[in-house]
């Protein structure tokens, strides 16, 4: 088992390893997310993220039911205490329902405990950044909900170097909780952005770093490598960016890698996350037992300076533009 880390400076650690939830409701049922769960928890793994939106993007969801899978679930399980849960709020659920206002917030907060059915989220994060409400207004409402004892700890997710910093700022002068973890975009591929600026302010803070897209959309497990790859699968449009020279270049050096270890390359691609410095957990989901066993596989792998090395090499982008994309 691999050990715990802590999460900032929240006072709450976690296993490195966080299960996605985006996937409960979109491209698995709630049947089929109890088995994940249930695998999840089986091996004392206890980290969950999810989010108000997910999976409103589904037809005919309307959000929320990824939130209410997991609350239904620990309310079977009967296991609230043993599980770490973080949430986001601030995409759009409706017109009316969407930023980083301190009404929205504690109208979205009481929504996602009543999904959730408990009475605290563990950690609760601003999805995306809101730049037309004020940053002493967002913390404002967040301060509120950790004095009520709804939340625990607050986390940032999507936010540049240079918003995360003002932020952090206005938390030591306001004297108001700071974020204490980011949730950014950051795999094997996509790395500039990341590393350019917020990697160093994160060790600078003593930031958790739980990074989303730790797969690239499923890109780094291997199972995408043409196009023909690609048809009738959910995220088979988010894959195509990767089908070129440096994305090819980079599977072998996965495979090379997995080769050398016995293991896969979604195992490979998780354990060069959970290996840099900065990262506290890589997020990542499964729909499948077989998919889970993978996922709990990379935690137990270290890879050497060598592997690491090679497979830095082989996914530098310096001669590329850094993409940037908020989800």
């Amino acid at each position: 088992m691999a050990e715990k880390r802590k999460l900032g400076n929240s006072g709450i650690e976690v296993h490195p390893l966080c299960l996605g939830g985006n996937v409960f409701g979109w491209t698995i049922d709630e049947s089929t997310s109890f088995k994940i769960l249930d695998g999840f928890a089986a091996v004392d793994f206890d980290f969950i993220d999810t989010a108000d939106v997910y999976s409103r993007w589904a037809p005919g969801n309307k959000g929320g039911e990824s939130e209410t899978i997991i609350g239904n679930w620990m309310k079977m399980r009967g296991n609230r205490k043993d599980v770490i849960v973080a949430t986001k709020c601030g995409l759009e659920m409706a017109p009316d329902k969407k930023g980083l206002s301190k009404r929205y917030i504690l109208r979205a907060a009481e929504d996602s405990l009543k999904r959730l059915q408990t009475d605290y989220i563990d950690l609760y994060q601003a999805h995306k950044d809101d730049p037309s409400t004020p940053l002493e207004e967002t913390l404002e409402a967040f301060a509120q909900l950790i004095k009520q004892g709804k939340v625990r700890a607050i986390g940032a997710s999507n936010y540049k170097a240079e918003r995360l910093v003002r932020a952090l700022n206005v938390s030591r002068k306001q004297r108001l909780p700071r974020y204490e973890s980011l949730q950014p975009w950051y795999n094997l591929y996509d790395r500039v952005e990341y590393e350019a600026a917020l990697e160093p302010l994160c060790l600078k803070e003593g930031l958790g770093v739980i990074p989303y897209f730790s797969l690239a959309s499923g890109f780094l497990t291997g199972k995408y490598r043409s196009k023909s790859d690609m048809a009738g699968k959910a995220r088979g449009a988010r894959v195509e960016k990767y089908l070129h020279e440096r994305g090819f270049r980079i599977l072998e050096s996965l495979d090379k890698v997995a080769a050398e270890y016995n293991a896969t390359p979604a195992r490979v691609a998780l354990a060069w996350l959970i290996a840099r410095p900065s990262i506290t957990a890589p997020i990542a989901s499964a729909t499948k037992l077989d998919q889970l066993a993978d996922l709990i596989e990379a935690t137990k792998l270290k890879l050497d300076a060598e592997a690491i090395d090679l497979l830095n090499a082989a996914s530098a982008e310096a001669a590329e533009p850094a993409v940037s994309e908020a989800v």
